[in-house]
């Protein structure tokens, strides 16, 4: 048995194309042989991938042939090739130049709308998942895993990955802008004279140890942490007594374990524990 995948493209005009993406043969039916497999997943979607970019890459070539100001044919200065990288496979393409109209100054004789468009000749949804399973696991890990799943025709390297995700992380960094050192304005010998703020943001973070299962295991460490605001601005300020509690549970099993769970206040002890929960 053989099942076709044909992808039907339809032009704003009303014109058909027909496009053959992928064939799957089946014979006798085994456990193996039952629905689509990786492989047939990977080639179904790259082949449909290549038809709808082939589409728009079209279409937007075709929308940059003209001058934007006075309507002039710019004309063709070459072609060379390049790769844009997609979660469904890598796409080989033509990449035209077009010469600048001379009805606008422009500070190069040709351009191309392609690599103008897609600088980096990767999609931002490939970046975010090298990026994301960078951010759990080791770059070698994540490269095996997304080759697993994604349609690569050529192999991913741990250092291509490691630089995308610099490389998004710095742009991330600039789009925070200079880091501001202080937050109140004015002269500090005035700020004696500012209203009452919020009250102050108590944060408690501490660890301790667990048990693994099995002596052999050994043990791992485990961090927690709470914040709370004290009052807020306009509010009656609380008491020393009616500020919040935190209480402490032991860990059963660990070095810091205690007979009993541990009362104690935000900031005036170190809750030697791995849980923390407010009363």
């Amino acid at each position: 048995m053989q099942v076709k995948v044909q992808v039907v493209t339809l032009r704003d005009d009303g014109e058909e194309s027909l496009h053959e993406v992928a064939c799957v043969e089946r014979d006798a039916l085994t456990p193996a042989s039952l629905g689509l497999s990786i492989a047939d997943s990977k080639a179904i979607l790259q082949g449909m991938q290549e038809v709808v970019v082939e589409w728009q890459m079209r279409a937007y070539l075709d929308s940059q042939r003209h001058c934007p100001q006075c309507g002039k044919l710019r004309h063709s200065k070459g072609v060379h090739h390049t790769v844009f990288r997609t979660v469904f496979g890598d796409l080989p393409v033509d990449s035209p130049r077009f010469t600048h109209c001379p009805c606008q100054a422009h500070a190069t004789e040709s351009f191309s709308p392609l690599a103008e468009l897609l600088p980096e000749r990767t999609t931002p949804e490939l970046l975010y998942l090298e990026t994301k399973w960078a951010s759990l696991s080791s770059y070698g890990t994540s490269v095996k895993l997304l080759q697993d799943v994604l349609p690569f025709d050529e192999p991913l390297e741990p250092v291509t990955m490691r630089n995308h995700v610099c490389t998004l992380a710095e742009r991330l960094e600039d789009e925070l802008g200079d880091e501001q050192v202080s937050f109140i304005e004015g002269c500090p010998r005035d700020w004696g004279e500012l209203p009452t703020p919020d009250g102050p943001l108590t944060v408690g973070i501490d660890g301790g140890y667990v048990k693994a299962q099995g002596a052999e295991q050994g043990w791992f460490e485990v961090i927690a942490g709470k914040s709370i605001l004290s009052f807020r601005r306009g509010e009656e300020q609380p008491t020393p007594s009616q500020t919040p509690v935190v209480r402490a549970a032991p860990v059963p099993g660990s070095p810091d374990e205690s007979a009993d769970g541990v009362s104690l206040r935000w900031g005036r002890h170190r809750p030697r524990c791995a849980a923390l929960s407010q009363s």
